[in-house]
């Protein structure tokens, strides 16, 4: 019980270190007596909302279907309605198709567990890229050989299959300036996760070197043509081979361990190196893969995680 205790006190010193460094709003500590906001809390007033209905907040729900690639009226006949408040056939198509990646009933109606799924955290990588959904196209069933049943797999890559060349089997990464220590060792901790799982190997790049992945904190709009969102939106990106860019958003509250109402800097680092290397997102809840990111919580690689790998680099 008194190591439990020791243990929890110093989670939270940490996050406490960590929080004056990634956050100028005293509103995101988890001491302070004001409610938190998140960018996704418009999907509340949303619940119920069906095709059909004309309500407030409903363009909003189309920017995020955009913003995921469940949406574009680009090419569309009903492309009057991209900035509107109406509830139209190909928004509901969309709506079906995100429940359908979340193992939701696919009623196309914003029911209570839709809303609350799509109000988690999330990563910033689009689930569905230029109309193709990876995540539903990545399904494929394997014969077990020691038996006569099936597994499915849910991984998925990015348009295009990008992977690093077999020459880049070793990877180094490094830090943007001002990254804290406790965020540093806990994307190391990342890297060996990885390691210990594939062909990859990782080391932290020479000073003075360029790294093939670079680890950095940021805010809004950080040029990289994704910004993030403020606390509680999109928590972090990474871009596919061989671009190497891993970002955490600056404006939420991190920590080292479950700790409640922070996010877990290790675990959101496994995920954002999947991206790194090549992987999309999956539709299994306990992959790593997985793109909500539930605050207070820890997660390590999944096997499907792991054969996603392997089926990319015929590993």
């Amino acid at each position: 019980m008194a190591a439990l205790k020791a243990f929890s006190l110093f989670s939270l010193a940490l996050l406490l270190l960590l929080f004056p460094l990634l956050s100028a709003h005293t509103t995101n500590s988890p001491n302070s007596h004001h409610k938190k906001t998140s960018p996704f809390d418009f999907l509340k007033h949303l619940q119920g909302c069906q095709k059909g209905n004309k309500t407030k907040g409903i363009h909003d729900l189309k920017k995020y279907l955009e913003q995921f690639g469940y949406l574009s009226y680009n090419h569309s006949k009903n492309h009057t309605h991209a900035n509107d408040d109406d509830f139209d056939e190909l928004l509901e198509s969309a709506v079906k198709t995100y429940q359908l990646n979340y193992h939701l009933n696919a009623t196309g109606t914003l029911d209570d567990k839709t809303i609350s799924t799509m109000m988690i955290p999330r990563c910033g990588v689009a689930d569905i890229v230029n109309g193709t959904n990876w995540m539903h196209l990545g399904k494929k069933w394997h014969q077990k050989s020691h038996g006569s049943f099936h597994t499915v797999s849910h991984y998925s890559f990015f348009q295009g299959n990008p992977r690093w060349p077999q020459s880049k089997y070793h990877l180094t990464y490094g830090f943007e300036a001002g990254t804290p220590t406790a965020a540093i060792n806990a994307v190391a901790q990342a890297f060996r996760a990885w390691a210990s799982r594939t062909h990859f190997t990782f080391s932290q790049a020479p000073s003075g070197s360029r790294p093939d992945i670079m680890v950095g904190f940021f805010r809004r709009d950080h040029g990289d043509g994704a910004p993030f969102n403020g606390s509680g939106g999109t928590v972090a990106h990474a871009f596919a081979p061989t671009d190497g860019r891993f970002h955490y958003d600056g404006d939420e509250t991190w920590s080292v361990g479950a700790v409640p109402g922070a996010l877990d800097l290790q675990t959101v680092a496994v995920h954002e190196i999947g991206h790194n290397l090549g992987l999309g997102h999956s539709s299994i809840p306990e992959a790593i893969m997985f793109p909500a990111i539930p605050s207070g919580a820890t997660k390590g690689l999944h096997p499907d995680d792991i054969e996603g790998i392997r089926v990319l680099y015929n590993m």
